[in-house]
């Protein structure tokens, strides 16, 4: 939107005409360019012809060799499944990497090797204007569309060091399994710094580093390029934190069912940061005053709440060394606000 793009969340194009298109809900919109970004399909026309066989996913089947049910035909590219990486499960992943992988594998196959394919990760990034989108493994309406147990940290790092000129903002999500801690996915989004974050994440992965092993990443730092602490090395700290046990977090979408079942949110922002925003409902105690507020708190079951978590997590640890069950708001109020909650 701020770039003059008129958004329209939760509609459907019905029909396209000569010169508009036509929503689900009868509003047309005059057009002179049509541009249809909604996925791709294998195009298995030859594949079928020849009488090779088709995977659940409508791509052509192949071997870990790339062979065809013909042993004499190789496939290759978009239009050959894959395994996922996860799962096992088959999968439809048109991207360049993978499918220049797979031409160098098939070529060693014929020339007598015997490589085989390594199952598909799926990361990807796209730029939108001044915004870098990145993604890594499966995100959260999948693993909750199959039934996978997770835990989903969010963070709003900034792309290097504060005290340097020119830092941007980004948000990274990660998330991971509550038992084995392997990493299950991340996304990233930001105008700097977001691609190195997601790389070392997605090696991390293919590596079977687990989420809270991420901290001890030693990672490149100048104040120019990173922090200290690397955003990537503080998202292995507040894992390492939740599953200890020395955090608990609530997620945005947590938050309403938690308040109905009695607890108190408190929001230890600064009061000119509470009133620029704040979250309905919430109490407003600085950090730096909870000491000498404490008997303000109505109720010993608190959530606490800053911009993106720091203040929340000090927080958190005061109250529960003072005799609080508390939860640290995920993210902040920069999560929250952003979610379909704040709406």
């Amino acid at each position: 939107r701020a770039n003059g793009v008129d958004v329209r969340l939760n509609s459907t194009a019905a029909a396209v005409e000569p010169n508009a298109v036509v929503l689900a809900d009868g509003t047309r919109i005059e057009t002179e360019l049509v541009v249809l970004a909604i996925g791709v399909r294998p195009d298995t026309t030859l594949a079928a012809g020849a009488r090779l066989d088709v995977g659940p996913r409508g791509g052509i089947l192949v071997d870990e060799h790339q062979l065809t049910s013909n042993k004499h035909i190789y496939a290759i590219g978009d239009a050959a499944e894959k395994t996922d990486a996860l799962d096992g499960s088959a999968s439809l992943v048109p991207l360049a990497n993978i499918a220049n992988r797979q031409g160098r594998l098939v070529a060693d196959h014929i020339c007598g090797l015997n490589p085989k394919v390594v199952p598909a990760q799926v990361t990807a990034i796209v730029k939108v204007f001044d915004l870098t989108i990145a993604t890594t493994g499966w995100n959260e309406r999948r693993l909750r569309s199959m039934g996978h147990e997770y835990v989903t940290i969010h963070t709003h790092p900034a792309s290097h060091a504060g005290y340097y000129p020119g830092q941007e903002p980004m948000s990274l999500k990660l998330m991971f399994d509550p038992q084995s801690h392997q990493i299950l996915g991340a996304q990233g989004v930001g105008r700097e710094g977001v691609d190195k974050r997601i790389d070392v994440i997605a090696t991390a992965m293919r590596g079977g580093i687990t989420a809270p092993e991420l901290l001890d990443l030693e990672l490149a730092y100048a104040p120019p390029f990173s922090s200290a602490k690397d955003p990537v090395n503080m998202l292995g700290y507040i894992a390492d934190n939740l599953i200890t046990g020395h955090s608990q977090t609530v997620q945005w979408w947590e938050l309403g069912d938690v308040l109905k079942s009695g607890s108190v949110l408190v929001d230890v922002r600064s009061a000119a940061e509470h009133a620029h925003s704040s979250i309905p409902g919430s109490l407003n105690i600085p950090v730096d005053e909870l000491r000498e507020r404490l008997g303000e708190i109505p109720t010993k079951r608190v959530v606490v709440h800053c911009a993106v978590g720091q203040r929340g997590h000090t927080a958190e640890a005061f109250l529960r060394q003072a005799g609080f069950e508390v939860k640290n708001l995920d993210g902040g109020i920069k999560t929250w606000s952003s979610s379909p909650a704040a709406v």
